[in-house]
């Protein structure tokens, strides 16, 4: 993979950074820290797309793994782990902001996105923007359980990006919850997809339009 190299930042004893870095060969316009979902690891399809395509649009972007996956190869999260996971996120952004400046965004993929906004509630400025890939609104078939309790709370700009047939949530569901949102949001819908959102016959594609989405969303035109 051009470009792409092994990242390790162990500043933080407590909350090590691994993953990959897809530097971009000049000045950078800024860079990107994406994360993964429960099942899965910084070395998914979709990440590892939307990386590339990041990098050549000119942004610096790190692939991570969360601690949960650093800790174990295989299996969801455990119990009491989202803490810890956002303390790895903090540490991801503290070491592209000391390594490499410019605005750092951060995203991630369900369950890594999930984690990144509400440490992005907790820390408003953290970062300069979010991009929540299939944000998990809620359980499969458990519509009444939702996770937007920080939604409120969060005041940095988000770009959410959905498929529309996530049995994680409907279209109509994400509109209602970014609602909740003071902070200016935008809800791009994947006519096809599922939560994984990319697949090998979409992955160029997709990958390119949440490119060009994201950099129009965070740098908007007067």
């Amino acid at each position: 993979m051009q470009g792409c190299e092994a990242y390790s930042d162990i500043s933080n004893p407590n909350a090590p950074v691994r993953g990959y870095l897809h530097r971009v060969p000049g000045p950078a316009a800024g860079c990107l820290i994406l994360t993964h979902g429960a099942g899965a690891n910084c070395q998914s399809l979709l990440l590892t797309t939307v990386a590339e395509s990041f990098c050549a649009a000119g942004l610096t972007v790190l692939r991570c793994d969360l601690p949960f996956r650093q800790q174990r190869p295989h299996g969801p999260p455990m119990r009491g782990s989202a803490e810890r996971d956002q303390d790895g996120l903090r540490a991801a952004v503290e070491s592209m902001r000391r390594n490499f400046g410019n605005a750092v965004f951060l995203g991630g993929h369900s369950y890594g996105g999930r984690q990144a906004s509400i440490l992005a509630a907790r820390e408003s400025q953290l970062v300069e923007g979010l991009l929540l890939l299939s944000y998990p609104l809620h359980p499969p078939e458990k519509p009444a359980q939702l996770r937007t309790a920080h939604f409120p709370e969060l005041q940095v700009p988000a770009l959410f990006v959905s498929g529309m047939r996530d049995g994680f949530a409907t279209m109509s569901e994400m509109e209602t919850a970014l609602k909740l949102i003071p902070a200016r949001t935008e809800l791009m819908q994947v006519s096809g997809a599922g939560h994984e959102l990319m697949t090998k016959r979409n992955r160029e594609a997709l990958a390119g339009q949440i490119v060009s989405r994201f950099l129009s969303f965070v740098r908007p035109t007067d």
